[in-house]
C-alpha cells in the first residue's frame, strides 16, 4: 500500500502522493511549489546552484547538511526537513546575516549561483553558532567546494564567510525542528508507489533482505550521487527502487575481528573520518578533502562507491592495498570477499542473486607499514581523477615486504599491479628497485586515452607517483610530504 511522502518545509509538513519516485527535489521545488530561488545549473551535483540544507535525525539527534537538490529523489526526503534560500527571509522581511554579508562584501554579480552559495554559507553559519572566532580559510574552502562561480570570483564570497559572524546573530530553533521530525519518523518500511513504480525504504536489515529477495532486479539507491545522474542525464527508467539510507544497521561503525567495519549507509564524510582515526595519514586526509565536494560527501556513501565499482573511483585503490573486505548480504546470509576479488571486469562485479553491500571492513595498520594514496586531477576540488594511486609496503631493515600497489584510471577496474609488486618485494628500497618497479608498471597496465588524460600521461604519471612514494618512504633522506605536495599551501592559508 502506497504511503504519501512527508517532509517539513516552510513551517509545515508537506505531503506528496502524485509524483514519480524519481522526481527530484529541485523539480518539485521549482515546478510544483513554485519556489524558484533554488536554481538548476548542471543537474548532476557539480555546480551547486541547487544547494539546499536537509535536516534529518541520525540516532535521534538532529543533523543539518548542505546537499544538491538536483539529484535527490523526493521519496528520500520522507521524515526529513528541507530548507531553501526562501527560508532565509527574516520575519520582518529583512536579510539573513549570510545574505547581508554577501551584499556588503560584493559577493554576487549575475546572481545565478548566489542562492546556492547562500545555502552553503548558512550551513556553515549553523555550525558556527556560539563560536568566538570566524571559520578558518580551510573550513570555508571545504564548505564552498561544491559551489561554482563564473563571474564574481571567490574572494568576496570568502570575505562574506567571515563577515556573516560579525553581524547581529539570528538563532535557529533546533529543538522545535527535532520535535517535528520525531513525529514524522516511521517504525516500519516506507513504500511509495506512483504509475506502477515503487520506492521502498526499509528500516531494518531484515526488511532490506526481504524486499531485496522479493525484487532482485530493483535498483539499489544510497546517496543518489551516481544513480541520480542515470535519471537526470541518461533518462533511464530505474524500475522499482530500494533505498538503503534508512536501514539502521547499515549506519553502524564498529570494530569486528580487529577490523573497522563501516556500514553501507554511512556517508563518505563519516566513513573517511572513521578510517583516518584508524590510519592517521596526510595523503588519505587530502584524498578525503578532494573527493568530490562537501555536499556529495555528505550524501554519498562508501558502500555505494565500492558497489558502483567505477574504474576511476577514488576509494577503491587505497582500500585494495590495505586489504579491505566487502561484506555482501542477502536473505541467505553473509558473504565476505576481499574487495580486489569483487571487481571482475569493467562495471562487472561478483554479485549473487539478491545480494547487496552490507559493509566494508578496513584492517588496522601493520607494524612497519608505509601507506600513501595520491590523486591526479585537473582541479583540487570536485574533479574526477585521471589517475588515483595507492601504495602499502612493510619495511624491515630497509627491505620491502608485502608490497601492495593499486591504481584507478589505469584499467577497466581499480586493480593491483602484480608485476610491479614482484619487482620490489624482497628488494632493498633504493632507486634501483624503484626503477624496476616503474618499468614493471608498463607491463601491468595498458591505459586508455580519453577526455581526462592520454594513455602516455597516465603511464608516466603512474610511474612518477611510485617515485614520489619512494621519495617519501626511502630509509635514508625521506622527503617530508609538504615538500612534494603541490597543495600543501591550502592547509595553512589564511582567510
Amino acid at each position: 500500500m502506497s504511503q504519501p511522502i512527508r517532509f517539513f518545509y516552510q513551517g509545515r509538513v508537506q505531503e506528496v502522493d502524485s509524483a514519480a519516485p524519481t522526481r527530484t527535489l529541485l523539480q518539485h521545488l521549482r515546478e510544483d511549489l513554485h519556489c524558484t530561488g533554488t536554481k538548476e545549473g548542471c543537474a548532476e551535483g557539480d555546480c551547486g546552484a541547487c544547494t539546499v540544507v536537509i535536516g534529518s535525525l541520525v540516532e535521534g539527534e538532529l543533523e543539518l547538511r548542505n546537499v544538491n537538490s538536483c539529484i535527490q529523489f523526493l521519496p528520500t526526503l520522507d521524515g526529513k526537513a528541507v530548507f531553501t534560500v526562501e527560508d532565509l527571509k527574516q520575519p520582518d522581511g529583512g536579510l539573513h546575516p549570510v545574505q547581508e554579508a554577501l551584499v556588503e562584501c560584493h559577493g554576487s554579480q549575475c546572481g545565478f549561483c548566489t542562492p546556492g552559495f547562500a545555502m552553503s554559507l548558512w550551513s556553515l553559519y549553523l555550525k558556527q553558532e556560539g563560536a568566538t572566532q570566524p571559520p578558518c580559510r580551510k573550513t570555508v574552502d571545504e564548505t564552498l567546494s561544491g559551489n561554482l562561480c563564473r563571474c564574481t570570483g571567490y574572494r568576496p564570497i570568502i570575505h562574506a564567510a567571515a563577515r556573516m559572524g560579525e553581524l547581529p546573530a539570528v538563532g535557529f530553533d533546533r529543538a522545535a525542528l527535532k520535535a517535528t521530525l520525531l513525529r514524522l519518523q516511521r517504525d516500519r518500511m516506507f513504500s511509495y508507489t506512483h504509475d506502477g513504480q515503487t520506492f521502498h525504504a526499509p528500516r531494518t536489515l531484515d526488511e532490506m533482505c526481504a524486499v531485496r529477495a522479493a525484487k532482485p532486479t530493483a535498483t539499489i539507491l544510497a546517496g543518489s550521487t551516481d544513480v541520480g545522474l542515470w535519471v537526470t542525464k541518461q533518462m533511464r527508467n530505474l524500475g522499482d527502487v530500494i533505498y538503503t539510507r534508512q536501514v539502521r544497521e547499515l549506519h553502524r561503525i564498529a570494530t569486528v575481528d580487529g577490523k573497522l567495519e563501516i556500514g553501507a549507509a554511512v556517508s563518505l564524510d563519516d566513513a573517511y573520518r572513521a578510517v583516518l582515526a584508524l590510519h592517521p595519514n596526510d595523503s588519505l586526509h587530502e584524498l578525503w578533502q578532494r573527493f568530490a565536494s562537501q555536499p556529495i560527501r555528505s550524501t554519498g556513501t562508501l558502500g555505494g562507491s565500492v558497489a558502483n565499482g567505477s574504474p576511476i573511483g577514488d576509494s577503491a585503490p587505497w582500500m585494495i592495498v590495505l586489504g579491505a573486505e566487502i561484506v555482501l548480504r542477502s536473505d541467505k546470509g553473509q558473504r565476505v570477499l576481499l574487495l580486489q576479488d569483487f571487481y571482475l571486469d569493467y562495471m562487472k562485479k561478483d554479485w549473487q542473486p539478491g545480494e547487496f553491500v552490507e559493509a566494508v571492513r578496513i584492517p588496522a595498520p601493520k607494524a612497519g607499514q608505509q601507506f600513501r594514496t595520491y590523486k591526479l586531477a585537473k582541479r583540487y576540488d570536485q574533479d574526477i581523477s585521471a589517475v588515483c594511486a595507492a601504495f602499502a609496503i612493510e619495511l624491515e631493515g630497509g627491505v620491502v615486504h608485502n608490497a601492495h600497489i593499486a591504481y584507478g584510471g589505469m584499467a577497466a577496474t581499480s586493480r593491483r599491479a602484480p608485476q610491479a609488486e614482484a619487482a620490489i618485494n624482497g628488494q632493498p628500497w633504493n632507486e634501483t628497485t624503484l626503477r624496476a618497479g616503474m618499468e614493471a608498471l608498463a607491463r601491468d597496465y595498458t591505459p586508455l586515452s580519453d577526455m581526462r588524460a592520454s594513455a602516455n600521461y597516465r603511464m608516466r604519471t603512474a610511474q612518477n607517483l611510485l617515485r614520489r612514494f619512494w621519495l617519501e618512504t626511502r630509509p635514508e633522506g625521506a622527503v617530508p610530504n609538504a615538500y612534494v605536495n603541490a597543495y600543501a599551501f591550502k592547509e595553512g592559508a589564511a582567510a
